[in-house]
């Protein structure tokens, strides 16, 4: 579970195509802290570490996952939005946000509203009623938006 305030941005330092997967190789401050089989938000996406080389670690993006994320866009020296895992231990900024991405909409157009917020017109790739919210809160590329 993640807050869906970004820790940071990560490097993507190395793509693989592994069939229909992709690992993505990235680099942040705080990999010497993460550990296999912990998730991290990507974008986003909630994500499993399956390797850590000195300062790098990977994850893998399932099918279902690029074809529902912008993921596959990734090419090696993109930034990616980063969080680790919200700890219970403490308060919860944000919102609880799970990182299971249900649809993919394409922003057609953004307008800074006082400086403090932005007016967001999206359209959805694949038009779901079941997922269209009339309120709530969304996350777009690893940051939280609430729709009111």
């Amino acid at each position: 579970m993640f807050s869906g305030i970004v820790e940071e941005m990560a490097t993507v330092t190395a793509i693989r195509q592994d069939k229909e997967n992709i690992d993505f190789t990235l680099t942040c401050s705080f990999t010497g802290e993460l550990k296999i089989d912990q998730s991290v938000s990507h974008n986003g996406v909630c994500l499993t570490v399956v390797q850590i080389d000195g300062d790098e670690y990977t994850v893998t993006a399932m099918k279902e996952t690029l074809e529902r994320s912008n993921l596959g866009l990734l090419r090696v020296g993109d930034h990616v939005n980063v969080e680790r895992s919200m700890l219970m231990n403490g308060r919860l900024d944000g919102h609880i946000v799970q990182g299971h991405v249900d649809e993919t909409a394409r922003c057609i157009a953004m307008d800074d509203a006082d400086g403090s917020t932005y007016d967001l017109s999206g359209r959805l790739v694949s038009v779901s009623p079941a997922t269209q919210l009339p309120k709530g809160v969304y996350i777009r590329s690893g940051k939280k938006h609430i729709v009111r």
